[in-house]
């Protein structure tokens, strides 16, 4: 399916990950592999191994597994499906050439198996697309790091190329606004909330290369420059001011939110959940929900989100909540897909 004049291209499309049932032994895999990466959990290895094997996984692993049911469809996990889907388009959109794969960081399909099938196809130009649209140490880097690795191990020659965040593509920016726009068409909101994933606070500071700008005060992320320009929440401060500006909302129309948090440590605020609380005794009766920090829906926007995140708003006096579903394989996001990897 490759041209014998031409050099054949791969492209890896590269998400986080999911365990393969919501059965808590399958969950305990998942998120034993996960949490143990010093990018997530960034502490010193015999504190994180205590955490993890000493707090976490003697639990977790069947609350979460209760979670995953909920959402887990007849294909499986979404996210995962999200991803195949995704592939099997992109490769369709792009011309013989290009040979695309899938891969998760955590769990499967594996980075190395598509490092492995990329190498038996004789690929020698390698471009990585990890699709999380802001920049984060834990998934970003995480990410760049393992596929560094695993090229100089396995294709040492390979030439790679990681796309960059695209947190401010008008690309992105345009597809789900579009998929906003759509979605609620039929639905009189009077807010609309973007929800991001959470980070440390700590992980935040890392990226400050002055140590004086991240979280020094309210105003930090309002803007991008030197000091923050691998700020997460800067940068999801960004997606949301263009985001809202291709819908036309002004600025009290919406608001930026962080869900997802975990443990004690301090967190980035606001938190999402606090919201779903507050908001009704500010006359937010019908509220949307998008999340921006996700691309294929899953476990925290379709669980945390759309069941207990609506569930929440209710009880405290919402009327209605609608998540915005993610860009998934909608062809707006496949075609800006196949434009970022035709980009040089």
């Amino acid at each position: 399916m490759t041209s014998s004049s031409s050099p054949r291209r791969g492209l890896l499309l590269l998400n986080l990950g999911t365990p393969e049932s919501p059965q808590p032994h399958h969950v305990r895999t998942y998120l034993k592999e996960f949490l143990m990466d010093p990018f997530v959990v960034d502490i010193p290895y015999p504190l994180r191994w205590l955490l993890v094997h000493g707090a976490i996984l003697p639990r977790r692993p069947v609350a979460s597994g209760k979670a995953y049911e909920k959402i887990w469809t007849e294909r499986g996990s979404p996210l995962l499906y999200h991803l195949l889907d995704l592939t099997e388009k992109v490769g369709k959109s792009l011309d013989e050439s290009w040979m695309v794969l899938p891969g998760m960081r955590y769990g499967n399909p594996s980075l190395e198996k598509a490092f492995l099938e990329f190498k038996n196809a004789k690929v020698q130009d390698m471009t990585v697309l990890p699709l999380y649209p802001q920049y984060s140490l834990s998934a970003s880097e995480s990410s760049i790091v393992e596929c560094k690795r695993l090229a100089a191990n396995l294709m040492p020659d390979i030439k790679l190329r990681f796309i960059p965040p695209f947190y401010k593509d008008p690309l992105f920016i345009e597809a789900f606004a579009k998929v906003t726009r759509e979605s609620l068409s039929d639905f009189q909101y009077d807010h609309l909330l973007l929800s991001f994933h959470g980070l440390p606070e700590r992980q935040i500071k890392k990226t400050d290369s002055t140590g004086k700008h991240c979280l020094a005060s309210q105003e930090c992320c309002n803007q991008l420059s030197p000091p923050n320009a691998l700020c997460y929440r800067a940068h999801c401060f960004e997606t949301a001011r263009l985001m809202t500006q291709k819908l036309g909302l002004a600025p009290d129309r919406y608001t930026v939110a962080f869900q997802s948090r975990l443990g004690r440590t301090p967190w980035i605020k606001p938190f999402s959940d606090e919201l779903y609380r507050t908001l009704p005794q500010q006359g937010v009766k019908r509220l949307a929900v998008a999340c921006p920090a996700f691309v294929a829906d899953c476990l925290e926007t379709l669980e945390e989100v759309q069941l207990r995140g609506k569930e929440e708003f209710v009880r405290h006096g919402g009327v209605d909540l609608k998540l915005v579903p993610s860009l998934n394989s909608n062809e707006v996001w496949v075609r800006a897909v196949a434009e970022f990897a035709r980009a040089k």
